[in-house]
């Protein structure tokens, strides 16, 4: 199925989109991305987004000179930070006539049969609703996932659960990089970003080893294989740069743009 028939779009977006590397909010990302989702649902599809950054922010509104390494600390700079990244969602969302609704998970809750059918239930009630779902991993009370920075990887992985979990037609995960290459790009001049993949192999799994930015925590790796399990799945794919201007717009318009992965 070609992306501009795709009905039900999950949309995730990492820190270093969303955020300066002071952790300071980029507001004019942030707007830019709430506006072409709303523009999405004008048109009469849906749009889950699944955010990361609610430590990075935290580290910017305290005035941080680094990420805390204590567990306790992260905790409650994530608890800080969701409250400012949820009031700048809100905020951009109404500007478009649009209300956001939180959810915030674990891995628990996704591994829970009743927890799993109750965050379907209330995604589905959003959605019906036309309310816009904004997910994010609950790092302000699960030690397992911020100690091990990010059980789901930078909310990589969590995206594809999410996009599983209500039967999506399209993952979209903004990156700071336009893409999957066939190498790391900021080393090697040479590097080719890869358009399309039909079948991920584990050549390109190596390939994408490396670390996320100073804010987050997942790389291109987590990211890759967040495709693995959505294409497993049925569900296409597109890896793309976030703060590349009218980037969901152009996946949707099918512009050679980011790397698509092809659904099984």
């Amino acid at each position: 199925m070609a992306v501009n028939f795709a009905r039900r779009i999950v949309v995730k977006v990492g820190t270093s989109t969303i955020t300066y590397e002071n952790g300071r909010m980029n507001l004019s990302n942030i707007d830019r991305l709430c506006r072409a989702i709303a523009d999405i649902q004008n048109s009469g599809k849906e749009v889950i987004l699944v955010t990361s950054g609610a430590i990075g922010v935290g580290i910017g509104c305290l005035n941080l000179p680094e990420k805390p390494t204590e567990t306790r600390e992260k905790q409650a700079i994530a608890a800080v930070g969701q409250c400012e990244l949820m009031n700048a969602y809100t905020r951009s969302f109404a500007e478009y006539s649009y209300v956001c609704g939180q959810i915030l998970l674990t891995r628990d809750d996704l591994t829970d049969k009743l927890t799993r059918s109750n965050i379907t239930n209330t995604i589905e009630a959003l959605l019906e609703r036309h309310i816009i779902p904004v997910i994010n991993e609950n790092d302000s009370v699960s030690t397992t996932e911020i100690m091990h920075n990010g059980t789901f990887g930078d909310n990589d992985t969590l995206s594809a659960h999410v996009a599983c979990l209500v039967n999506a037609d399209l993952l979209i995960i903004l990156s700071d990089i336009d893409g999957l290459y066939d190498d790391n790009p900021r080393e090697h001049e040479d590097a080719r970003r890869i358009s399309y993949v039909e079948d991920i192999t584990d050549e390109m799994l190596g390939f994408s080893k490396g670390a996320g930015s100073k804010l987050g925590t997942g790389g291109m790796y987590t990211k890759v294989t967040a495709m693995q399990k959505v294409t497993s799945n049925g569900i296409n794919g597109v890896i793309a740069e976030g703060s590349e201007p009218q980037v969901l717009s152009r996946i949707l318009d099918q512009d050679d743009i980011g790397t698509f992965f092809a659904a099984k």
